[in-house]
């Protein structure tokens, strides 16, 4: 296995590997762009929709045929936002998606085999930029591209995500790496790249850690979240959305999945290439579905790891116990990620009161009931180490 076969890198793991920035879109959609850079000042004035609703639905069919991707992605992370900020927007969400926004939303949507609304590739993956194009993807040189209500706690709340999916890349290239060093036997070189994904995870942690320090939990739950659910499993949409003119619904609503970091590749990744399973219950359920939410690459990476990764077997069967060792401490490493997750999970979701229609804190944006089983998951994570 290597990177490149997934359009992924080491130095980018699973983001663009574009900037959004300099990619141009053609001039059908410049009244489209115009609404987007603006949208939090049409999100202040308390009536979005009736802004967006004057938007011109522009050909995309025929545009889309030979369009290149990153203008492809780029517009999907345009038209996703506009298309939550039309849903949750407004004090209580509407019942219909008008065409003018429904028809281009799918149309992008299929074309990238993804769902019509906000993905984490559009929300993190695909939605940033470097300010110094000769530094590094770290906090003090990237910002967000594409905004809701924007201000400090939305920017920083996306930025952490984009830098922790560039510390990640190491990780990634190891665990292709292994597949192969695994098939060979050699666990010199096997232990070697554990250790070195050991070390590359505490990268990791020196950038999650500090989520706090610009994101405020009162504000990301009153502020950021809200725009950021789907429609499934949420009160306030019961049934979920319909897309007007979309024919191949035929009127019936969708009940989608909203954007959550549990559609991030990197702890899928790990699992497979760990072989780490979970029992069936319903937030295992739920991650299996959202898998389908991801970039196609991404799901194709990750699948293949689950394929082809027979590392667990290997070090199972070698009497060397340093190599165990750097197994075990990976394994632990990415249970010590699921138990720093579960903390945010409660102090940022699951203590904050809401009285925001869908804003739901016992109900993760992705639409499952959270708290319980992501501690299930780490729990179970922690105890499959290798003896």
């Amino acid at each position: 296995m290597k990177l490149s076969d997934y359009a992924m890198s080491r130095e980018r793991g699973f983001l663009s590997s574009y900037e959004i920035d300099a990619v141009k879109l053609p001039a059908r959609f410049d009244e489209v762009l115009k609404s987007a850079s603006n949208l939090s000042g049409l999100i202040t004035t308390g009536r979005v929709r009736h802004w967006l609703d004057q938007l011109p639905e522009p050909a995309i069919d025929e545009w889309l045929s030979d369009a290149p991707d990153e203008q492809i992605r780029t517009l999907m992370v345009h038209y996703s936002f506009l298309v939550q900020a039309y849903v949750w927007g407004e004090p209580t969400p509407p019942k219909h998606l008008p065409a003018n926004l429904a028809r281009p939303m799918v149309a992008l949507a299929d074309n990238l085999g993804q769902a019509p609304l906000l993905p984490y590739s559009g929300y993190v993956l695909d939605n940033w930029s470097r300010l110094d194009k000769s530094g590094p993807i770290t906090l003090d040189n990237i910002y967000m591209y594409q905004n809701f209500a924007g201000g400090d706690d939305e920017n920083w709340f996306v930025t952490i995500h984009v830098a922790i999916e560039a510390q990640a890349g190491v990780l990634l290239d190891n665990a292709a790496k292994l597949v192969g060093v695994a098939k060979a036997g050699d666990e010199a070189e096997a232990e070697r790249l554990l250790l070195e994904m050991n070390t590359a995870w505490e990268g990791v942690y020196d950038v999650f850690k500090r989520m706090t320090e610009r994101c405020d939990p009162y504000v990301y739950f009153h502020r950021v979240r809200p725009y950021i659910h789907g429609w499934a499993n949420n009160a306030a949409l019961d049934g979920g959305l319909i897309y007007e003119g979309v024919a191949k619904y035929e009127g019936k609503p969708q009940a989608l999945r909203g954007q959550t970091g549990s559609q991030s590749s990197i702890v899928p990744s790990m699992d497979a290439l760990f072989g780490v399973k979970h029992s069936d219950d319903p937030l295992r359920n739920f991650l299996d579905e959202l898998h389908e939410y991801r970039p196609v690459n991404h799901r194709r990476f990750i699948e293949d790891l689950a394929a082809q990764s027979k590392l667990r077997e290997f070090v199972e069967g070698s009497h060397s116990q340093s190599l165990k060792d750097a197994f075990n401490a990976c394994v632990e490493q990415v249970a010590r990620f699921r138990t720093r997750h579960l903390e945010y999970a409660a102090s940022y979701i699951n203590k904050q009161a809401g009285s925001i229609s869908g804003n739901d804190p016992d109900v993760g944006t992705g639409g499952t009931p959270f708290m319980k089983y992501l501690k299930k998951h780490r729990d179970e994570n922690r105890e499959q180490v290798v003896s």
